[in-house]
C-alpha cells in the first residue's frame, strides 16, 4: 500500500513580531524537493488556487509549505488599510524567515528549495531568491508582479518561470519588462484565454502542470547532484 503524505500545521517564530506565522507543511513519501508558497495580495495560506497547485506538486513528489505572510494581528490591520499586502520588503523578510526555518528542520533540511509566488507574492519570492542564492533553486511566478522586486531582479540566480494569463494584458507587459532584467535562466509561459486569477476551465490545471515540470527539472536535478 502506498504511503500517504504527512501533513501538519506549523508555526514559525518571527524576529519582528510576537505572533508566529502559521503554515501547512505536507511531505509526500520520498520527496525530492520542497516548494514554499508566497500568496498574493489579500490572500492567505488557505488560497484555493495555491492549495490546488500544492496538491499537484505533492502528487509530483514535492513537499509543500503554504504559509501566511502576515500575522493574525497584521491581517486585521491590512483588511482596514490594504497597505501591508503591498509591502514587498516585509513579505520578503517573512518568506526568507520561512525558508531559513525549513533549513533547520530535520525533515526538510535535506530538500532542495523552490519558491512559488502569486501576484505580489512573486515579487517577495524573487527578493528572497536574491537574498538566499545558495538556498533557493527555482522560482515560479503565477500572475505575478516581478516588477515590484525592483533592482533585485538582476541578482536572482535561481531559474525562474513566469506564468501569465493570455487575457491579463497589463501583467504580460510587466512580466516582459522583468524578463529583460533577469540574468538567471528564465521563461515566460502565457496561458491562452486565461485571466489574472486563472479561473477559466483548465487554466489553473495548466499552471500547476507547468509549475510541477519546472520544479521537477530543477529541484530533482539538484537532489540528484547532492546524492551523487
Amino acid at each position: 500500500m502506498q504511503q500517504a503524505a504527512q501533513t501538519r500545521e506549523i508555526s514559525i517564530p518571527l524576529p519582528d513580531a510576537t505572533t508566529p506565522l502559521s503554515g501547512t507543511l505536507t511531505i509526500p513519501p520520498g520527496a525530492q524537493g520542497i516548494v514554499l508558497f508566497a500568496h498574493g495580495s489579500g490572500s492567505s495560506r488557505h488560497s484555493p488556487r495555491n492549495r490546488f497547485v500544492a496538491r499537484v506538486l505533492q502528487e509530483a513528489g514535492l513537499a509543500t509549505l503554504l504559509i501566511d505572510l502576515l500575522t493574525a494581528e497584521e491581517e486585521l490591520i491590512d483588511r482596514r488599510t490594504a497597505q501591508l499586502r503591498f509591502d514587498i520588503g516585509l513579505l520578503a523578510r517573512r518568506l526568507t524567515t520561512a525558508a531559513d526555518w525549513l533549513q533547520h528542520q530535520p525533515e526538510t533540511q535535506h530538500l532542495a528549495l523552490g519558491l512559488f509566488g502569486a501576484s505580489t507574492g512573486a515579487a517577495a519570492a524573487l527578493v528572497t531568491a536574491a537574498a538566499r542564492p545558495d538556498l533557493v533553486r527555482a522560482v515560479v511566478s503565477r500572475g505575478g508582479r516581478p516588477d515590484l522586486a525592483g533592482s533585485v531582479l538582476e541578482q536572482v540566480r535561481a531559474p525562474t518561470l513566469l506564468i501569465v494569463g493570455g487575457n491579463d494584458a497589463p501583467v504580460i507587459v510587466l512580466n516582459q519588462a522583468a524578463m529583460r532584467r533577469l540574468r538567471a535562466p528564465h521563461e515566460l509561459r502565457i496561458i491562452p484565454g486565461a485571466s489574472h486569477l486563472f479561473e477559466e476551465p483548465g487554466a489553473l490545471e495548466a499552471v500547476a502542470r507547468l509549475a510541477a515540470d519546472w520544479f521537477r527539472r530543477y529541484l530533482h536535478a539538484d537532489a540528484a547532484r547532492a546524492a551523487g
